[in-house]
């Protein structure tokens, strides 16, 4: 029986890039009325998906300044950083181009503005009882950073 040759693995024609963004939760009030701002996109199926706030790093900007400008420029809310909620990455392919992103998230403290979906990448915007971000933000990773929301606010208190 003859042997065939092992196959060659077929290159990607994807070009593969790295992209780096941040974001995080902007929360207001306390305890059991604690509420946290979060975006709805419209995805391709016409699904409206909630999620964090995030976007590019810009030169010059840090991971933190990045955060605050992205949280602002999708609620409408100017937040304050507590702390660094934590860092999710994942692939996607856009454009003929194999994503590589990574997302620092942050916790925030709303300190002025008024919820806006005026950014052209948000459909909607609005506050969320802590307690209830399980089940509105669409993805997973997310939806564990929310979860540690409650206890690090006790802490930073």
């Amino acid at each position: 029986m003859a042997r065939r040759p092992p196959a060659k693995r077929r290159r990607s024609s994807l070009q593969r890039v790295e992209e780096t963004s941040a974001g995080g939760l902007v929360v207001q009030g306390s305890g059991t009325d604690a509420r946290g701002a979060l975006i709805g996109r419209i995805d391709r199926r016409g699904r409206l998906l909630w999620s964090l706030p995030k976007g590019h790093i810009e030169p010059g900007e840090t991971a933190e300044q990045a955060a605050v400008r992205e949280v602002a420029e999708e609620t409408g809310i100017t937040g304050r950083v507590v702390e660094k909620l934590g860092t999710i990455d994942f692939w996607f392919v856009a454009e003929s181009r194999r994503v590589h992103k990574t997302v620092h998230h942050y916790l925030m403290v709303a300190e002025a503005g008024e919820l806006s979906d005026a950014d052209v990448e948000v459909a909607e915007v609005a506050w969320f009882l802590l307690s209830e971000m399980g089940d509105r933000l669409a993805y997973d990773d997310e939806r564990k950073l929310a979860a540690k929301v409650p206890e690090l606010l006790k802490r930073s208190a």
